[in-house]
């Protein structure tokens, strides 16, 4: 009986090694990525960046839907080339960096779209402690090997949040009507990720 329930125990485990070896980790390259944001500003716009920022990719091939992202941005490392106003923006009037040091986004199911290579990843999103759960469209740019043998994969997205919708409410009005922002940020994310060995 001992015997047979370790060979019972074995036939379990290497029936379920597939199911890790099918997905594949891939962390992201700070260096060759980037978060942008864009939101409207009295009869323009206001560009910016956060150059701080970590995420991990788990992917599965054969199945993309059982694939999985996490990632994080730090506050603190608002950019719009402008010291002043990334202050403000570090401020309790926007980001309130000190009590709300991440902005955070954890997926719970990709769905493949009809588009090629394009999937609707729905997920947690939190920024300044509210948390929302969206669906944004991305794209996937494909599979790559580099000059030293490290496996990379690519993936770009693009949407549009309502600031508000998060607490970050400031604003102030015009004498002539209207607001000095907008609530809409549209965000641009480009990633460059590296198989983990």
């Amino acid at each position: 009986m001992k015997q047979f329930r370790s060979v019972f125990v074995s036939l379990v485990f290497l029936a379920t090694v597939p199911l890790f070896a099918a997905t594949e980790t891939y962390t992201v390259d700070k260096v060759h990525s980037s978060v942008e944001f864009k939101i409207h500003h009295l009869v323009g716009n206001v560009v910016g960046k956060f150059t701080d920022f970590a995420g991990v990719v788990n992917v599965d091939r054969a199945k993309p839907a059982a694939s999985s992202v996490e990632f994080t941005i730090q506050t603190a490392s608002i950019d719009t080339a402008t010291p002043d106003r990334d202050k403000d923006l570090r401020s309790s009037n926007f980001f309130d960096v000190e009590k709300y040091p991440t902005i955070t986004f954890k997926s719970t199911k990709i769905t493949p779209t009809k588009a090629k290579n394009t999937y609707d990843v729905t997920g947690d999103l939190t920024i300044h402690g509210v948390t929302k759960r969206i669906t944004m469209p991305v794209a996937f740019l494909g599979f790559g090997k580099d000059p030293w043998g490290n496996e990379r994969a690519g993936f770009e997205l693009s949407t549009t949040i309502d600031r508000k919708d998060y607490g970050i409410v400031w604003n102030k009005a015009l004498d002539q009507g209207g607001f000095v922002l907008g609530d809409d940020v549209k965000i641009s994310i480009d990633l460059e990720t590296i198989k983990k060995k």
